[in-house]
């Protein structure tokens, strides 16, 4: 028998009325709807007099599950596959059934839909031609320090989520680690008390220690600016002599030529000039 085919379905943030025609169309066909929460989906799929077969796939029984859907899926089966808000796959489940079905050559199909990640990122106003998707921090410090070690000189606009009961603690840490950045802190995007507020980290603390969190969050972060890794890259070589500057390049692993243009464009001196000083390298 040929096999079925898997669709992920994007569903709305919080307004129904963000549903696709496409969306509609691929649940009302599908011989099973796999949800993260068959209780929320099912409140969906009752608002559009939709009724299916529900199979529960969540985090805590996605390996499990994804056998039972791939089994369905060789029978011939449609499967269509939901979280409880925005895209499967994107801090939901979803990436497992997809590796599966790839490894077992079956068809799957995507669709687009809404998600709060480029909703929250134009909101915020900040710069939206590059940008970084880290979904919700670790919990512990230590944990939290290792995302952001790798994060702290990206000159991308940085996004995460957060659950309202964690959002201060968050803050806090974001502007001990970061900074005092710019930042959009995006509530319940799409829904009746949508709020996006702007500010720098430390007002945006304040603003919530006076305001109490409600809702979920989406923390749309501004990226490093590129003065200030300059700024940073001169406090490096301010008190070298253009002799140690090429030095230090070349000891990093930097072959000799590019170590001498690189000093040239951080000294803004003409590169003749730099290759004065480094024939004893």
């Amino acid at each position: 028998m040929e096999s079925g085919k898997l669709y992920l379905v994007p569903t709305p943030i919080g307004n129904l009325k963000d549903i696709t025609l496409r969306a509609l169309e691929t649940l009302q066909e599908a011989d099973f709807i796999a949800a993260e929460d068959t209780r929320q989906t099912l409140k969906l799929l009752n608002h559009f007099e939709i009724k299916k077969s529900l199979i529960s796939y969540h985090k805590f029984n996605e390996q499990i599950k994804s056998d039972k859907i791939i089994e369905l899926l060789m029978e011939g089966k449609k499967v269509a596959l939901v979280s409880d808000a925005g895209t499967p796959g994107i801090s939901d489940p979803g990436s497992v059934i997809v590796q599966r079905c790839i490894e077992q050559m079956i068809n799957f199909e995507v669709l687009p839909g809404a998600t709060a990640i480029t909703t929250a990122l134009v909101y915020s106003g900040l710069d939206t031609t590059k940008f970084l998707f880290r979904g919700f921090l670790p919990r512990e410090n230590k944990d939290r320090k290792v995302v952001t070690d790798e994060l702290i000189q990206s000159q991308e606009t940085l996004i995460f989520y957060e659950a309202p009961h964690r959002l201060i603690d968050t803050l806090k840490f974001l502007l001990e680690t970061f900074g005092d950045r710019k930042i959009a802190v995006c509530r319940e995007l799409t829904k009746i008390y949508e709020e996006i507020y702007r500010g720098s980290i430390s007002e945006a603390v304040q603003h919530f220690e006076e305001k109490k969190p409600r809702g979920e969050f989406v923390l749309v972060l501004e990226g490093k600016k590129l003065e200030d890794i300059r700024e940073e890259q001169r406090e490096v070589w301010i008190n070298l002599s253009i002799e140690e500057h090429i030095l230090k390049y070349v000891n990093d692993g930097m072959n000799k030529k590019d170590a001498i243009k690189l000093v040239a464009k951080e000294r803004e001196l003409p590169k003749n000039e730099v290759y004065k000083f480094s024939t004893n390298i």
